[in-house]
Parts: structure tokens; C-alpha cells; sequence
């Protein structure tokens, strides 16, 4: 990276897929640096600069020397920045002539170079046009959810059209290099896939869109430089993946986003400030312990009220299948509807669960406790008054893969564990670099957590003594003297000392205590051995296969090996309600729609792209998107 040389990074550009961006015009003859507030020479790097602008919608040109570059380019941040717009001066020497001098700062001087009024070479013409003003712009098209075919992407059709000579623009005497997006466009490509094919009523659904993103903790990055070792430094930086992973973020818009591994320093001086001032609620949640990430869910206001709010911390202390810092946090929301429609339905609220499970794949007995916890506040926070359950969204890292035990319990709500080994729960076998010869026990976890093997607290269940008396031992000691117990029998044998009618005087008791009254204990639940159920009928958005490639998708790819981790699962129809389309379930149930989903890439896809992360993936993580609709004509 060293030599490349004053490289002009050109924001909209190709350093991300064009379709990812808002409409874009590049002017030729002056700047406008002044984009969402912020204002001129803010930034204290380059690349954070560059990044920060691809959410933008004003073209900004910057230069950058060699030497900056390859002091960033070692992990070391720099000052440079062009000074733009500062004062009356530089208002007026925006418009520049030929051979005006241009000031750049870095932080070991001040550069001055000469910048030439034509910024576009003659190979460029064909793409732009003139505007009233005289002013030349380029125009780069918006690219939407639905409909949008790779083909029809402009940087397929410019990679396809434009000589491989004519990849690089002349400004004066420097040659600016541009890279190149069709690898991206062509690899990384996901398309939009519409699983809906009859159209309903506007007025009697409410349709949402829920994204689920495990964005990579820094500080777990840094732990563990190992996993990462494909990866050039720089892309690693956190002011670089945060400003990508926020554009993604914008670009796609769900009303409901569920992070997983959100840094908590992190939280508070980016996440929370940027996804607020677009209009999203923030919760967080960070893991117990010494742990630094944890979870965050944010909703959009305009589109959904905050009912409750449940913090699931699965460390239990003194229960050795809850030692661990994981944690879940449960939303509950309510629809906002037009005050048209608000007349006529009261739509059912919606639980949003979001959570991310231990790693360890030879720990999957602590999986299954976890879930289970987790589901047993779902069920608490989900349940109606007449004991039914509000549609249910749950997202996150199970760290679990699709034909795993795990898995199995969720998507079908039962799981027999009896002789089964924990390192197979998750089906992560070839993640276990050690042998475990550790069996799940009859039980799980104590009872006096008060979770049953049916993923429910047990105060949910309603006790079968309603008037059950508790004695205590002192009350056990008075019945010995009681009228009843005093009362000779007429048939026994008189034994001085034994079966005296008359007890000794200190043994009776001065003020009788009567028993007290209490429903029948927690402790008392029967719980059957090797089994756990839940009866929240939850199935996947994702069918965990490309069809079309004939390869499995995958989310993530751990130690260089592809995986399906991620997942955004929703409450459905019970199975024998269960419709089969293209070779895959996909199951409703009379509230939650699936309409459809941004589909995964195969493992080959992510390696012809670097892996995991790369310059455009910032994570070690695929993001998750998925589209419901939510009928408001059942009550």
C-alpha cells in the first residue's frame, strides 16, 4: 500500500457498491463539505472521512499522499484533512482557477499543492451531464429493497462497458487510480427474495422489517488477532468498520435492529448517538462480569411504542450450567398505527427477543440452559390474558448451526438428550480441538431456579394445593400434647413413663402455634429427565440453503470454516399447519407473516471475497434482514 501515491478517494464511489447508495452527485468546480451538521476539517483521519461520507449524500475530494497512507495503513492515525470553507477567505477561493494553491495539513507540516479546476478527464464525459448553473454532475441511481437485479447494477454495467485502459483519471501530471467494484458487485451480491406472492389488504396489516447483525466487538478483535490474520490492519480499525457498518445500517432502514457484540464505550459514543438521531429508541444490555460487549436492540419510534423492557442474565450463581456471562434482552412493543386505522384494529403487541449464546462448542449443556432461561422470559413477557402468546421475534448469535440439538428444539419445540454428549448440542463438532467426554445429566439445572423442563418459570403454573399446610418443627412438637393425641386408647397397655396420660409439665406448650397455609411449593414440579419443550412454535426465516448454487448459506466464518450461527427466528403455525414451498417451510401463523428476507451467500462467495471481514463486510458477521407483516383483522 505503500506506493501508491496521492490516491484521490472519491466517496460514492467504488469503494462501496453504488446500489448500497443514496442518489449521489459528483460536482466538478467546487466543494460542499457540510453534510448532516458536520462541519469543515472535523475528521481526524483521512479513511474516517472517506467512511463517514459513504452515508452522506454530497461528494466530497480529498487528498491523500503516499505518506499518510502508509502511516495509516500501519494502524497509526493521522491529522490530515483538506481545509475547506473555514472562513470568509476560503469561501471566496472555492472557486478555483488553474494552478490555485490548495492547503493539506497532516501532522508533520503543511503541504501545498496545486489543483487544477477540471477535475474529470475526457473518459469521464459520457457519464455526466450540465445543470442550470453550469456545474457538472454525475449521477449515480438509488437501489432499493425489491426489484433491483445485479445486472442492472451501474458498476456491473461500467465494468462491462469501459476499456480496462480507461480505470484510472488524470489530474494533471498525477494519475489517480480507482478501485475496482465489480469483484464486489459480483461476489458480494445479495439479492432481495420476495416470499410473499398474494397482496393483502394495506389496511388490515402492518408491515415491519427486523434486522439481526453481530457487528464484532473490538476489544474481542484485539484479543484475538489469530482469527484475523487474512485481514489487512487497517480494515480492522474500529472508526472504519463502525462508519461502514452504520451506512449498511441506514441503507436498509429496518424498523427493528437486534446487535450482538456491541462494545459498551462503543454504545455510548457511536451507536446510540447515530442510530438516535435517525430516529431509533436504544436498549443495551452488557454482559455480566468483566465482559465489555453485550447486546443491543433499537426500534424506530415512529413505527412502535415500548411496553416493557427484560434484562436476561444467564450467570446464576452456584449453578454450574449458568457460570457464564451471556446475556438476552426482551422487548415488549406495540404497534403505532395511523389514527385511520387505529379506529378500527388494536393490533397484538410484539415481542422482540435478541441474544447472544456462549461460543464454547464443547459446552453445549450451558447452551441449552441459556436458551432455555431465554425462552422462559420470552414466554413470561409474551403471554396474553387470555394465555395465549403475542407474535415472538428472536434474533442473535446462537452459536449453534442448523442441524444441531439446539436447533432442533427450537424450530420443533421438543428435544430428547438422553446419551447425548455436550460437545454435540451445537453441532460444532470440528470447532472442538479437545475431546469432552461430558454427558448432559437427567437435569440440567436445580430446581429451585424455578424454570421447568417446558422453558417456564413455575410461578406461571398454577399449583394443584391451593390450602396446603406448612408446619414447622415447633408446630410438630404441640401436636404431641394436643386434646386428640391425649386421649388414652382403651386397649393400651399402662407403661409409666410411656404411655402416661399425664405429661410432664414443662413439655406443654404455652401459647400453641396453628400451622400456616401455603400453595404448593416450586420445588415440587415434576420435571421428566432428558427432555425439554416449549410450546412457542418458533421457525427460521432462513432455509440454510441456496438452492441455485446448490451450497449452504453461512453467516460467519469461524477459524477460515463457513457456518450458519445467525439466526432471526418467528413464531408460526403449528406444524401440521405447515406449508411447503420450493423445497423449504415457509410457516405463518394467524398474526406474523413472513413476506421476505435479503438472502445469505455460500462459503466460496465469502472466500473469493477475502473472507470475513473485508473492506466491505466490516464484521466477522453477515447481517440478517428479514420483512413481516402483522395481520391486524385477527383480533
Amino acid at each position: 500500500m505503500a506506493s501508491i501515491r496521492n490516491t484521490l478517494i472519491v466517496t460514492a464511489c467504488q469503494n462501496f457498491r453504488r446500489s448500497l447508495l443514496p442518489e449521489i452527485h459528483f460536482q466538478s468546480g467546487s466543494f460542499d463539505c457540510s453534510v448532516n451538521g458536520v462541519e469543515k476539517g472535523q475528521f481526524v483521519s483521512p479513511l474516517a472521512e472517506a467512511c463517514w461520507l459513504l452515508s452522506g449524500h454530497t461528494t466530497k475530494f480529498f487528498f491523500l499522499n503516499s505518506e499518510d497512507m502508509s502511516t495509516m495503513m500501519e494502524g497509526q492515525q493521522t491529522d490530515t484533512y483538506l481545509e475547506l470553507n473555514t472562513d470568509k477567505a476560503s469561501h471566496t477561493n472555492l472557486d478555483m482557477e488553474c494552478g490555485d494553491k490548495t492547503t493539506v495539513k497532516d501532522g508533520t507540516g503543511i503541504l501545498t499543492k496545486s489543483v487544477q479546476s477540471e477535475f474529470l478527464c475526457e473518459c469521464q464525459e459520457e457519464h455526466t451531464t450540465k445543470s442550470d448553473s453550469g456545474v457538472t454532475l454525475e449521477t449515480l441511481p438509488v437501489s432499493g429493497m425489491h426489484g433491483f437485479s445485479r445486472q442492472d447494477d451501474p458498476a456491473v454495467i461500467e465494468h462491462k462497458d469501459k476499456p480496462s485502459e480507461e480505470s484510472s483519471w488524470h489530474l494533471r501530471d498525477l494519475e489517480q487510480t480507482l478501485p475496482q467494484p465489480a469483484m464486489y458487485c459480483e461476489f458480494l451480491w445479495r439479492d432481495w427474495e420476495d416470499l410473499c406472492e398474494t397482496e393483502t389488504d394495506w389496511d388490515k396489516q402492518f408491515d415491519f422489517s427486523v434486522i439481526s447483525y453481530n457487528i464484532l466487538s473490538q476489544d474481542l478483535a484485539d484479543q484475538n488477532p489469530e482469527l484475523y490474520q487474512h485481514c489487512d490492519p487497517s480494515i480492522l480499525h474500529w472508526d472504519y468498520r463502525w462508519l461502514n457498518i452504520l451506512q449498511e445500517l441506514q441503507h436498509w432502514e429496518a424498523d427493528i435492529i437486534c446487535l450482538q457484540e456491541v462494545q459498551q464505550d462503543h454504545y455510548r459514543e457511536h451507536v446510540e448517538p447515530s442510530l438516535s438521531a435517525i430516529g431509533y429508541s436504544c436498549h443495551f444490555k452488557r454482559r455480566t462480569g468483566r465482559k465489555t460487549d453485550g447486546c443491543c436492540t433499537c426500534y424506530k419510534t415512529q413505527r412502535f411504542l415500548l411496553l416493557s423492557e427484560s434484562h436476561v442474565e444467564f450467570f446464576q450463581p452456584g449453578i454450574d450450567v449458568l457460570n457464564r456471562d451471556n446475556v438476552g434482552l426482551v422487548l415488549l412493543l406495540k404497534p403505532l398505527l395511523p389514527d385511520a386505522l387505529l379506529e378500527k384494529h388494536s393490533p397484538l403487541p410484539l415481542c422482540v427477543a435478541n441474544t447472544h449464546l456462549l461460543y464454547n462448542p464443547r459446552r453445549g449443556d450451558i447452551k441449552l440452559a441459556q436458551l432455555a432461561l431465554l425462552l422462559a422470559e420470552v414466554d413470561k413477557i409474551s403471554l396474553t390474558a387470555h394465555d395465549s402468546h403475542c407474535p415472538v421475534i428472536l434474533c442473535g448469535d446462537l452459536n449453534a448451526t442448523p442441524d444441531s440439538p439446539l436447533y432442533c428444539l427450537l424450530r420443533s419445540g421438543y428435544l430428547n438428550y438422553k446419551d447425548m454428549p455436550a460437545w454435540k448440542v451445537s453441532g460444532q463438532e470440528k470447532y472442538c480441538t479437545l475431546s469432552n467426554p461430558r454427558m448432559l445429566p437427567p437435569l440440567l439445572w436445580p430446581d429451585y431456579l424455578g424454570v421447568t423442563n417446558n422453558c417456564q418459570y413455575a410461578t406461571q403454573l398454577k399449583p394443584k394445593n391451593l390450602d396446603k399446610r406448612l408446619y414447622t418443627r415447633q408446630q410438630l412438637l404441640q401436636l404431641r400434647y394436643c386434646e386428640c393425641a391425649l386421649q388414652r386408647p382403651p386397649h393400651l397397655l399402662l407403661i409409666k413413663g410411656v404411655t402416661d396420660i399425664e405429661p410432664d409439665a414443662f413439655a406443654k406448650a404455652g401459647n400453641p402455634v396453628p400451622p400456616n397455609v401455603f400453595p404448593e411449593p416450586h420445588s415440587t414440579f415434576l420435571r421428566p429427565p432428558f427432555i425439554l419443550s416449549h410450546s412457542l412454535y418458533l421457525t427460521s426465516v432462513y432455509s440454510h440453503f441456496l438452492p441455485t448454487k446448490g451450497r449452504a448459506e453461512v453467516t460467519t466464518l469461524p477459524m477460515g470454516i463457513g457456518s450458519t450461527v445467525d439466526y432471526i427466528f418467528y413464531s408460526a403455525e403449528p406444524p401440521h399447519q405447515c406449508r411447503s414451498r420450493h423445497g423449504y417451510q415457509v410457516n405463518q401463523d394467524s398474526h406474523l407473516k413472513l413476506l421476505g428476507r435479503l438472502c445469505l451467500l455460500s462459503e466460496d462467495d465469502l472466500w473469493v471475497a477475502q473472507g470475513l471481514p473485508n473492506p466491505f463486510c466490516c464484521s466477522d458477521h453477515l447481517c440478517l434482514l428479514a420483512r413481516f407483516s402483522l395481520d391486524l383483522s385477527t383480533p
